[in-house]
């Protein structure tokens, strides 16, 4: 399963954010289910941010919800973002990553 979550940042909040989300990601190898991630930039858009993550399953990825660096992460994120996510789900039938 892939999940893809779109968000706008705040003005100037750009390099706090991307570096939690890099903490985030690094710390998501350990979990069971993990198989990959990317943090985008749009090229027309600085400000917002596309986040595409592959799991096992959609369950071994709410599991992550209970980690402690994702919540330790989502505490410096607050405050960080414009207005709500958007967050779409994707049933991967072929992964051509070598």
């Amino acid at each position: 399963m892939t999940v893809i979550t779109e968000v706008t940042l705040k003005p100037g909040s750009e390099p706090e954010w991307d570096a939690a989300m890099r903490d985030r990601l690094s710390a998501a190898r350990d979990r069971s289910g993990w198989i990959g991630g990317q943090l985008t930039i749009p090229l027309d858009g600085p400000d917002r941010r596309t986040v595409i993550g592959t799991w096992e399953s959609r369950a071994d990825w709410e599991a992550w919800h209970g980690d402690e660096t994702f919540a330790e992460t989502r505490k410096r994120m607050d405050g960080l973002q414009e207005g709500r996510s958007e967050m779409a789900w994707y049933e991967v039938v072929t992964d051509a990553r070598t």
